[in-house]
């Protein structure tokens, strides 16, 4: 709570002539409201003891705000707050943070055409849209992007398998019934990466095939690539907005980036990279990188000449002050590199560059592979989760599976490695998506069948333990939201927004709150549940319906 933060620092300074930011913690319940470490963050400072130093600033604090201090240990500081303190900090809205006033660009998804969107894909998707959530949230003008690999190796390998499908009649891609369409591509993209694996002759058509994606000079191979591709967007842009994102402001594709990369490159040539049997690489080991090829001895831009091409895309297009890529952890030193070479070329560039590494995402079928094209597709996946809510006896709405596959995801940090389980994603009883959806619900179905409006109430009045206890969990939400926000870290809120309920289901447990002499504060705190519960669940991209 600022006013808090505030107070605590205003009497430091008066006492002891030192300005520090107090920090405030939440300690458990029964130790109080708040909990402050300032007394240590002074001890070096003014010589004293912690202790001594607590005693000193508990004797000094006297805010309307604060109801009660003792110091704890070596020199804590346990805060009680006024009940008007908790009404006041759970009715208040998200304050502003230091990405007030800022532009960011997020690459919010990035799987590329000419393969299925597989979990993985659909995980970094979510990631991505709900950090651009929080980053909107905290004040920043956000532009949604995507970028995606129109040309190159997968390419080649993909239409090497497909051209031999067709057998020159391209008439038989029409035949293809559109439900079937991402499974053709999968099983497509599967042969022509076995294939450049195992023939030699094929890896050397399937590497002419990759280069003919850059100058699409063969009608033929022009007509199904566009088909083909067409498929491919029509295909992920169907699938993320089901799993909830918002849309993009602008796709980027690797055949816009891949000319203006390539020149960046040369342009910097002795400079930031050197020549090496005619490639152009970036000595990554001279700044404790790997080094990189950033264009091939042919003369033909990789990833790295593309990624620095978009870069100034980007730049030309939103001049942000940050971007944002979401990207399996497999790439983190790959965008290490990148980003220390983009520092170096583009000296007068303000825009800070930041790559958020996501875990690996397990199922039953084993770890995702884009590579070898075995992987579960997200369309599986809609499936797979369809079934066991019909088994269950389970709605089965698209708002019940979205919230299910966001918050399976967005519970663990954005880094860790996820063994995605259905049955636990689905369940109502649990840590899940549904759960916190029902709890929404079942507020909601409270505070209609209540007789009348909510009635005004006295802040003042004695809470009982169980509406205090709730009441205090509702009054950390901001300062939890901003923690969130600040470390774009969604499973803060995922943690907290579970904590609440659980909450909330032990203090309706023991009280009634229709037709009790207290019910219009216990609907006040109702109705401050309900508000919470949906607002931090569309902070997650999650839905949350009136009813189920």
């Amino acid at each position: 709570m600022q006013e808090i933060q505030g107070h605590i620092q205003e009497v430091c300074q008066r006492l002891f002539n030192v300005e520090l930011q107090p920090e405030l913690s939440i300690p458990e319940e029964q130790f109080g409201d708040y909990a402050t470490n300032v007394a240590m963050q002074l001890a070096g400072k003014v010589g004293q003891s912690p202790r001594d130093i607590a005693q000193t600033i508990v004797s000094e604090l006297s805010h309307p705000y604060i109801a009660a201090t003792d110091v704890a240990g070596p020199g804590f500081i346990n805060i009680s707050l006024t009940n008007e303190a908790l009404f006041a900090s759970a009715d208040e809205g998200l304050i502003e943070t230091d990405l007030q006033g800022k532009t960011v660009v997020i690459e919010t998804n990035n799987p590329n055409p000419f393969k299925a969107m597989h979990v993985g894909h659909g995980y970094n998707a979510i990631a991505a849209d709900t950090i651009s959530r929080l980053v909107e949230a905290g004040g920043a003008t956000v532009h949604r992007v995507s970028y995606h690999g129109d040309v190159g190796a997968h390419v080649g390998k993909s239409m090497y398998s497909i051209l031999r499908y067709i057998d020159g009649d391209i008439e038989k891609l029409h035949t293809i019934p559109k439900e079937e369409r991402n499974t053709f591509m999968s099983r497509m993209y599967a042969e022509g990466a076995q294939a450049y694996k195992e023939d030699e002759t094929a890896k050397q058509e399937i590497d002419q095939l990759a280069e003919q994606s850059f100058v699409l000079d063969d009608e033929l191979y022009k007509q199904v690539y566009e088909i083909c591709k067409s498929w491919s967007f029509e295909q992920i842009d169907e699938l993320v907005n089901r799993l909830g994102n918002l849309p993009v402001d602008k796709r980027y594709l690797e055949s816009q980036a891949d000319e203006l990369g390539v020149q960046i490159v040369r342009d910097n040539v002795g400079d930031v990279f050197i020549e090496s049997d005619g490639a152009l690489v970036f000595p990554g080991e001279q700044y404790g990188i790997f080094d990189n090829a950033f264009v091939s001895s042919r003369g033909r831009g990789l990833y790295g000449a593309r990624d620095l091409g978009l870069m100034q895309l980007k730049q030309r297009d939103f001049s942000p002050d940050e971007s944002i890529i979401v990207t399996a952890h497999e790439q983190k030193d790959y965008f290490r590199g990148v980003i220390k070479a983009a520092e170096l070329c583009f000296s007068d560039n303000a825009t800070r560059t930041v790559n958020i590494p996501t875990g690996s995402i397990t199922l039953k079928g084993g770890k995702m592979s884009s590579r070898s094209g075995d992987v579960i597709e997200v369309q599986a996946l809609f499936d797979q989760m369809e079934v066991a809510l019909k088994q269950q006896d389970s709605t089965t709405s698209n708002e019940v599976i979205r919230g299910a596959i966001r918050y399976q995801f967005l519970k663990h940090r954005v880094s860790s490695d996820i063994v995605f389980d259905i049955n636990e994603s689905i369940s109502t009883v649990g840590n899940s998506g549904p759960y916190l959806q029902y709890a929404h619900c079942r507020a909601r179905s409270i505070l209609d069948k209540a007789a009348t409006g909510e009635e005004d109430v006295d802040l003042a009045i004695e809470l009982t333990a169980d509406e205090r206890s709730l009441l205090r969990k509702l009054s950390q939400y901001q300062q939890t939201a901003v923690q969130s926000i600040d470390d774009l870290s969604p499973h803060i809120i995922c943690t907290y927004l579970y904590e609440l309920a659980q909450n909330y289901n032990r203090f309706y447990e023991h009280n009634r709150v229709l037709g009790d002499e207290r019910e219009a504060l216990r609907l006040s705190l109702v109705r401050r549940y309900s508000d919470t519960l949906k607002h931090g669940l569309e902070l997650l991209g999650i839905p949350a319906p009136e009813r189920m």
